[in-house]
């Protein structure tokens, strides 16, 4: 089983296809086990982009494969959202009722909600079925790297770590192109009307912040707090390190920050942090052996009822004794 992401396919209205895409990806299926294409837009949206030369996948030519629509907001709707959650957070009225009714129109928490349920059907897919999943929007670089992103927080400790979350941010977002340039060029302040035309909007932070719930809701699952949360949005829109800068990998080389920047800033928090100490790596490891001892013994608990209800089952006077 395999998570992929991708952009929509380029059928445009003529029904193209590409062989070499169908076989690739169905190389990915187990005997037996069909896969889900999870789409980020709605069926409309989805139907609209094969006047532009996108679409979807034809049923015909991917058999195996279920097709299942979550939609998402494009980040074009995002920045609007985000200035209105921050006009609600400035508010000194002091109102309860003024502050929840200005947080329920920014929809900043509808959009929380969208992605977080979105990575978790994904991740289903992955580790109650069995089955390979393919997640894409549009373009791939904005709502399909949350979703693949999060859901391999859900399902891999490894990327709850310090290092292995440096990992994932560099594989699923500043190798997989995510322009964080045009994105992350004014933040919430800029009110400009002009904003949408250039891009902005805020797809890192909204990341970030579904990390942050589900750090909130385990939090001795992360080895991290949410201050590093709280750096890596502060450097993705004004850092002296060069791990954000440009809108890709290929940019950043052109460019030659690594030669014109001081340091990565994975390389800057390192420094800070004491890898000699041992004790969180310890704590979390204990509570793993915990959780696996918690399951086992649960296991055998299950058993033990069962057996239960099979002799009473077998022998009705115990059941009345």
């Amino acid at each position: 089983m395999v998570m992929m992401r991708s952009g929509q396919p380029l059928t445009g209205t003529n029904g193209r296809r590409c062989k070499e895409d169908e076989k690739l990806i169905n190389a990915t299926l187990r005997a037996g086990k069909r896969g889900y294409i999870i789409d980020t837009r709605t069926v409309t949206m989805a139907q609209q982009a094969k006047a532009r030369g996108g679409g979807i996948e034809s049923e015909a030519n991917y058999p195996q494969w279920r097709r299942i629509h979550k939609a998402i907001e494009r980040f074009t709707t995002l920045q609007e959202s985000l200035i209105k959650l921050v006009d609600a957070c400035n508010d000194q009225s002091h109102s309860m009722d003024r502050w929840l009714s200005k947080l329920e129109a920014s929809n900043w928490q509808t959009h929380v909600k969208e992605i977080l349920t979105t990575a978790c059907l994904s991740a289903q897919c992955i580790d109650r079925e069995g089955a390979s999943v393919l997640v894409h929007g549009s373009e791939g670089t904005d709502s399909t790297l949350q979703v693949t992103s999060l859901a391999q927080i859900i399902l891999d400790p490894t990327c709850r770590t310090i290092q292995g979350f440096q990992a994932l941010v560099e594989r699923e977002w500043l190798q997989a192109g995510h322009p964080f340039h045009q994105r992350c060029a004014q933040s919430a302040y800029s009110t400009s009307s002009s904003t949408k035309a250039r891009g902005e909007a805020p797809v890192f932070l909204l990341f970030l912040d579904c990390v942050w719930q589900i750090l909130r809701q385990f939090p001795c699952s992360f080895q991290f707090s949410e201050h590093f949360l709280v750096l890596l949005f502060e450097h993705a829109y004004a850092s002296q390190f060069g791990t954000f800068l440009g809108n890709s990998a290929a940019e950043r080389a052109q460019l030659l920050l690594p030669q014109k920047t001081v340091l990565l800033l994975w390389e800057g928090v390192f420094l800070r942090w004491n890898r000699s100490s041992r004790c969180l790596e310890e704590a979390y490891e204990e509570m793993v052996h915990i959780v696996e001892y918690n399951k086992e013994l649960q296991d055998k608990v299950n058993s033990l009822r069962r057996q239960l209800a099979q002799l009473e089952t077998n022998d009705p006077q115990l059941h009345t004794t």
